[in-house]
């Protein structure tokens, strides 16, 4: 066979294997046997083999990379990445539908995109030029973990969709992200907890649990044996184009290659959604893989934008969630936890039992007017939900199970910890310990300053948080700054190794983004979003704590009640004290505060910028790293308000629009230059 003609043999099979992949993995209707497709896929190995320079990105024998990572890098989300808001019956859903209506000022009917609730793991790809260039898991919803090696491992996730968009005459934006979920399916999940039986290995939970070690698994090559499979249902950053539905969107995926779920559906109002819900909900035990209930989006995208989003989730669509799965058990006991903030908490102590392949042995109370109102006592036998990763808790008693030696329950008086007394929070059920210094709430607090929703320091977790503070070497935050080696070194189980890196991770610690240290200090009400929030305004730890009401109050997302809050932390002579000690001890904010308190005058201050195209010096994440760096502010699409836009090879789309708005462009030369 002549050169080109092989050079054409090898082209064609690589279509022809791309289509075999597409109609097996996605479509689930197989066109050859599976020999035939072995004997092809066999000869593209061979040509490989002997045209090396012939390989490319998206042949399909490149699916599988034969590096094992050591860790999965950060990789950001253009767009955060947010929850669902939950209901739970038909009357709960035609709630939500007349919000809708009120928010968009209408009574017409509201069509909606009807999808199940997929019980797997949320994913985000992104392509440039046509190509899979990254992968990254939800993570916290701004930044995830760089899965891209172990994703192009699932058969049903495109390398490339440039022959698709060929073949249905589309012109693909030259980057775009599409998001979804990856799943197991159950008879995949039995076979790999069978397979692990035999080998002595322990066993997942569920297939939700098995898809996401999978995904995180270090080596891509084991992921591959995994059998994964994805649906996805999102389209983001994809400038120019324009769609005026989600549903167009859809369709726009379909065409491209992606899977979309086969149950998805074009509903034309509130009632035909519910009724989609209810047969969907008897279909489930049908279904080769789990759901937990249903999303509805509203199908208008100028909607979308009418109705916004809260810091956690989009107005425009819900989570109808099905009966959570509950199991019997006895009631052995009822503990008292003291929180952060001082509100204690009734726990259950439960007789363990299996719910959904999770065992569990505690569930919350939530307070003690909810005992007395479902008449819980101890030596019941309750009725315990679990629904997803929501803390279980005891919907019912079965009091036909009731013995004689039952016993009613009754909060205490005084801190079950520290004894001083408690007090009932004005129009709320709950009671909380006064004591500023109660230990119970300065482990809690601190526990909280090490964990992923504060600094999060790796390698110190809550049991060496307990131990440090019983043996005093610790007694609030600021102490784990001034920890040495030689506090370390007596106690038992530390080696030299284990400390070194422990101070490590605090030495790191100590310059972290401002949000993360407004996060971490446990003020009441302000989680991640808003304390992003508080440090983009404010930009510096000085600022925010002088902030008076009026300032917090005129942010938007921001309202009397945490503004209040705020203001009482940074009122409260311990709190002050505690952040002067951190400060003493090297514990300095970032943030876009650091570069100001030095006077430096950034020379991107003030300007908004846009990355396109392959840049020769860095990835596109890292070029909107520096450029926050620089002062400026990052945009995902061109508008007459962009500054300039960052361009590299292949720039596309975005900067010809930055053309025709007269936006400047800069190369990357200029950019180095900065």
């Amino acid at each position: 066979m002549s050169h080109n003609n092989q050079q054409q043999r090898y082209l064609d099979l690589k279509s022809l294997i791309r289509k075999y992949d597409y109609h097996y993995y996605t479509l689930d209707q197989p066109l050859v046997s599976d020999q035939e497709y072995d004997r092809l896929y066999q000869e593209l190995m061979e040509i490989e083999k002997t045209h090396l320079e012939w390989v490319s990105s998206d042949s399909p024998t490149q699916r599988v990379s034969g590096q094992v990572l050591e860790n999965f890098e950060p990789l950001s989300h253009q767009s955060p990445m947010l929850s669902l808001d939950n209901v739970f019956s038909p009357e709960d859903f035609f709630a939500f539908d007349q919000r809708i209506k009120k928010g968009l000022g209408s009574k017409a009917s509201m069509e909606y995109i009807g999808e199940p609730k997929l019980d797997g793991l949320s994913i985000e790809l992104i392509y440039e030029d046509g190509l899979l260039t990254g992968a990254a898991t939800r993570g916290d919803g701004w930044v995830g973990e760089n899965v891209t090696q172990n994703v192009r491992t699932i058969r049903s996730i495109p390398l490339s969709i440039r022959e698709q968009a060929e073949k249905n005459h589309i012109d693909p934006p030259s980057s775009f992200r599409v998001r979804g979920e990856v799943i197991m399916t159950i008879d995949d999940f039995v076979a790999l907890n069978h397979y692990r039986e035999k080998k002595g290995e322990s066993l997942f939970a569920n297939p939700r649990n098995a898809a996401a070690g999978s995904l995180r698994q270090l080596n891509p090559q084991i992921t591959a044996q995994r059998k994964l499979k994805a649906f996805f249902y999102f389209l983001t950053d994809y400038d120019p184009l324009e769609f005026t539905t989600q549903w167009e969107i859809l369709s726009f995926l379909k065409t491209l290659g992606f899977p979309v779920h086969p149950e998805t559906h074009l509903l034309a109002d509130e009632k035909q959604a519910v009724a989609y819900h209810q047969k969907l909900a008897l279909k489930r035990a049908e279904l080769n893989y789990e759901i937990d209930g249903t999303v509805f989006k509203v199908n208008h995208l100028q909607s979308w934008k009418q109705l916004g989003s809260t810091t956690r989730f989009p107005r425009w669509a819900v989570a109808f969630k099905f009966q959570a799965h509950t199991a019997e058990t006895q009631l052995k006991d009822i503990q008292v936890h003291v929180g952060r903030t001082g509100t204690l908490t009734p726990i259950a102590i439960l007789d363990p039992v299996k719910i959904s392949g999770v065992r569990v042995s505690q569930a919350t109370l939530h307070n003690e007017d909810e005992i007395k109102r479902k008449d819980i006592r101890i030596g019941d036998t309750v009725l315990i939900q679990r629904s997803g990763d929501v803390i279980p808790n005891i919907i019912a008693v079965n009091f036909s199970k009731r013995p004689s030696s039952a016993q009613s329950f009754t909060m205490p008086s005084c801190c079950p910890v520290c004894s001083s007394p408690v007090q009932k929070i004005e129009s709320q059920a709950y009671i909380k310990c006064i004591n500023m210094d109660c230990p119970a709430r300065i482990k809690e607090s601190i526990k909280h300053f090490v964990s992923k929703a504060g600094l999060d320091i790796p390698g110190i977790g809550e049991r060496l948080i307990e131990k440090f503070f019983d043996l005093g070497l610790i007694k609030s935050s600021a102490d784990l700054f001034n920890l040495k080696k030689e506090d370390l070194e007596s106690l038992p189980g530390f080696k030299e190794k284990s400390i070194q890196n422990m101070l490590n991770a605090i030495e790191k610690a100590k310059n972290p983004p401002l949000w993360r240290w407004i996060a971490s200090i446990g003020i009441d009400g302000v989680g991640e979003v808003t304390s992003r929030i508080l440090a983009k305004k404010f930009c510096t730890l000085d600022a925010l704590m002088k902030a008076d009401e009026a300032s917090l109050i005129e942010i938007d997302q921001i309202g009397p009640e945490t503004a209040k809050n705020i203001i009482l932390f940074f009122q409260l002579d311990k709190n002050i004290e505690t952040i002067e000690r951190m400060t003493i001890f090297g514990l300095k904010p970032l943030a876009c505060g650091a570069e100001k308190e030095k006077g430096i005058n950034l020379p991107l201050n003030g300007k908004t910028a846009v990355v396109t195209g392959v840049l020769k010096n860095f990835t596109r994440e890292e070029a909107e790293e520096r450029l926050r760096q620089l002062g400026a502010s990052v945009s995902s699409s061109v508008s007459s308000r962009t500054s300039f836009v960052l361009a590299g090879d292949r720039a596309g789309s975005k900067a010809k629009k930055a053309d025709e708005l007269g936006v400047p462009l800069m190369n990357e030369d200029e950019f180095l230059s900065l």
